[in-house]
């Protein structure tokens, strides 16, 4: 993936598109600062690339929110450009049906294992998000488990 992504830098550069040419060098140096940190240099699989890039994603998320609630729109956009680039590079996130179906399936066991209420919530979000390998954020996950769980 991260040989894709050079050559994607490459396209965007010869392209003159400068926003993928940023998001791309920045999600670059993303996965190299990963590469590095710790004692010793290993190089990520693809399934830990996608990691740091979803990271980064959420990045630009959370910026977008914050520029949004400052009024400055501009920067916003350019955080939301930057998150359409790296989400190019993500699976695609699971639909809200599918989830919620993961969900009750999951609360449902945990209620035949004679868990319920509050006490169930870490368990059902650690199955939901074993089931959904990454393909959910984390947030949402929690939401639909306390909703359905209250």
């Amino acid at each position: 993936m991260k040989d894709q992504i050079k050559s994607d830098l490459t396209v965007a550069m010869k392209a003159r598109d400068a926003i993928s040419v940023a998001t791309l060098r920045m999600g670059l140096a993303a996965i190299m600062n990963a590469e590095v940190a710790g004692s010793a240099v290993v190089v990520l699989t693809n399934d830990q690339v996608i990691e740091v890039l979803r990271a980064e994603a959420k990045k630009r998320t959370e910026a977008a929110d914050i520029y949004d609630k400052a009024g400055r729109t501009d920067s916003a956009a350019q955080e939301r450009a930057e998150r359409e680039v790296l989400e190019r590079y993500l699976p695609a996130a699971l639909s809200d049906a599918d989830l919620s179906a993961i969900v009750a399936e999951e609360v449902s066991a945990a209620l035949a294992g004679g868990i319920a209420g509050p006490q169930a919530m870490g368990r059902v979000v650690k199955a939901v998000r074993g089931r959904t390998t990454g393909n959910a954020d984390g947030a949402r996950v929690a939401e639909l488990v306390k909703a359905a769980l209250i």
